[in-house]
């Protein structure tokens, strides 16, 4: 079972990780990365490179194992070829042997205004890959190329995190299935925007999502008008909600969400 948590070093990842990884500064992102890849070969995993590997997080190309493979595709590729081309290399790495692949990337800033709600949807994409097929992911993030805001987006979508933060996300929403995501933390008027967005990057694609609030301490007003107004934003979707406590329960009654024509049911 998949639980989000904070990471010290690359040797605490594990099968099924997405980690979300803020470097310090250059010269420890390469030793860091060096022994991300090393383990990798220790442990029989692939390593797949997302962009050049100079511009991975300064790993060298001569640094990079020779069965390895790096995907040295354009900024602006289509997030869905991307994710395409990394699941055809977990694949290949399954009939070559390997045990895994480990994933790496290094995010870098785009001009579009829209770039904090598209890089959640390609995270949760990502996480669905890691948490269905096994993969370790690794997404860099650098502080000093990045709003907080923006941070805070990404970061709420990755169970897992790792490097310098003054404070881990409120909430984290993460794959836990098909169709289904555990969301836990606390969701209020600070971050009921990136839970919106996570939420209405998470119905595009599917009419019928669940939310798992089994580790959900609690949803206040702006949390709760978030979720509504994420389900409502397309026809025809519906979200169900199972494992919420009594708290959370009682506040979703009192705030008179609990009816018939509401695209949200928060299930027994």
């Amino acid at each position: 079972m998949r639980a989000a948590r904070a990471l010290v070093t690359f040797d605490d990842v594990e099968l099924g990780d997405h980690v979300c990884w803020h470097p310090d500064s250059a010269a420890t992102s390469s030793a860091d990365v060096l022994a991300y890849v090393a383990d990798g070969a220790l442990y029989g995993d692939k390593i797949v490179v997302v962009g050049s590997a100079g511009a991975a997080s300064g790993l060298p190309r001569d640094a990079v194992p020779s069965a390895s493979v790096v995907l040295d595709l354009p900024r602006v590729a289509d997030p869905d070829s991307v994710l395409a081309a990394v699941r055809r290399e977990a694949r290949t790495a399954a009939r070559e042997g390997y045990r895994s692949v480990r994933v790496l990337t290094e995010r870098v800033p785009a001009a579009a205004s829209d770039e904090a709600e598209e890089l959640v949807a390609q995270e949760l994409r990502l996480d669905e890959f890691a948490s269905e097929s096994n993969a370790i992911v690794v997404c860099a993030f650098r502080p000093s190329q990045w709003d907080a805001s923006t941070l805070e987006h990404v970061a709420c979508v990755h169970p897992h995190e790792m490097g310098i933060r003054a404070e881990r996300p409120a909430f984290r929403m993460y794959s836990t299935g098909a169709d289904s995501w555990s969301v836990d933390g606390v969701i209020d008027s600070e971050c009921a925007a990136a839970f919106n967005a996570a939420l209405r990057a998470a119905i595009h694609r599917s009419p019928r999502v669940k939310l798992r609030f089994d580790t959900l301490d609690m949803i206040d007003a702006a949390g709760m008008h978030a979720l509504v107004d994420a389900a409502r934003r397309l026809p025809d979707r519906r979200i169900v909600v199972e494992g919420a406590n009594e708290t959370v329960r009682l506040c979703w009654e009192l705030a008179g969400y609990a009816t018939a024509d509401l695209p949200v049911v928060m299930a027994a």
